[in-house]
């Protein structure tokens, strides 16, 4: 059994802060399969409401098939309650899935942000496990790495450019000395009050300078 389950792992590095006034989700975009790379631009940052998103570690198929699921949970709560769910309820819905789940798990290593009257952090696991990051966390294959340059930079009360920035140089870190991070880019969104925002792949190029 241990044996299958290496070989179902596959590398990744997610990372999610918290700042004065928002969320800042970031992943790069490699999909291995094995020793093979399975893809260089497969989107990692799922948007699951108008301001909650999920970074997803783990098994393509199985992060796949939760994103279907928790939307369409997500859809119905907004249909019977005429409102959008708060960040830790869909943290803690999500962690319901995944427990249901504990002795056929999804392969899932997760992080959800989002912002409701504040901006809220929190890691799962495929156990069903639920902690709120009041600061940062990294998940994946290149976490180690991330997680030595967010322990390094972060400061309380970032502001939203200086989070993006820490963001970036985590995962780029990552990138350069994790065999199993890479891809074509790095993929970055904020979660605030007005929304998630996309930062394109320029301006990830100039907080990366």
């Amino acid at each position: 059994m241990e044996k299958e389950i290496e070989k179902l792992k596959t590398g990744t590095t997610t990372v999610g802060v918290v700042c004065k006034d928002a969320v800042v989700l970031g992943a790069e975009r490699k999909a291995t399969m094995g020793y093979l790379v399975a893809s260089k631009d497969t989107p990692k940052i799922k948007k699951l409401d108008e301001r909650i998103a999920m970074t997803v570690a783990g098994l393509v198929g199985d992060a796949q098939a939760l994103d279907r699921y928790i939307k369409a949970e997500l859809k119905l709560y907004r249909l019977q309650e005429e409102m959008g769910i708060s960040v830790k309820a869909a943290a803690n819905l999500v962690a319901n899935i995944l427990y249901s789940r504990r002795f056929f798990p999804y392969y899932v290593q997760l992080l959800l942000g989002g912002y409701d009257d504040k901006p809220r952090l929190f890691s799962l696991g495929a156990d069903g496990s639920v902690i709120e990051e009041k600061e940062y966390f990294s998940t994946g294959s290149g976490s180690p790495m991330a997680l030595g340059v967010l322990e390094d930079g972060y400061k309380k009360e970032l502001d939203k450019e200086d989070a993006k920035k820490l963001v970036a140089r985590a995962i780029d870190s990552a990138r350069k000395r994790d065999i199993a991070s890479g891809g074509s880019g790095i993929d970055i969104v904020v979660i605030d009050s007005k929304g998630i925002h996309s930062v394109s792949d320029e301006q990830v190029k100039k907080l990366l300078k």
